[in-house]
């Protein structure tokens, strides 16, 4: 019986950072909306982690077309990016709008959506046959 392995590469690629930081981005998000209700500052933190994660959102979008195009992956990764970005556009137009009840459970969404992209990493898959 033959097996196939092959390796997903490993290590830190760009796309790896790209969504990391995304997610870093959207914690602080939350840690700087719970401010919203306390501190006096809350909002300018609020609104430049927004900036920041809107930024992030576009650099993980470039990590994963660098990555297919070039590197010959997968283009999942951009449809992936690209959703994020389009949430994130959501996310913004919400909040500037100040509606509440859709900005804070998208924002919930939105992490766990960036926390998922993380999970999947470094794997082997096998074939046999």
């Amino acid at each position: 019986m033959a097996t196939e392995t092959t390796t997903v590469q490993s290590g830190f690629t760009f796309l790896k950072v790209a969504s990391a930081l995304q997610s870093l981005s959207l914690l602080f998000q939350a840690a700087s909306a719970g401010l919203l209700l306390s501190a006096s500052y809350g909002e300018v933190l609020h609104s430049v982690g927004a900036r920041v994660m809107y930024g992030a959102s576009m650099l993980y979008l470039l990590a994963a077309i660098l990555a297919w195009r070039p590197g010959g992956g997968s283009p999942r990764p951009i449809l992936y990016a690209t959703g994020f970005l389009a949430l994130a556009s959501a996310q913004v137009g919400l909040g500037i709008a100040h509606v509440p009840s859709w900005h804070v459970p998208l924002g919930v969404l939105m992490f766990g959506l960036s926390v998922l992209a993380l999970v999947p990493g470094d794997r082997v898959r096998r074939r046999e046959g």
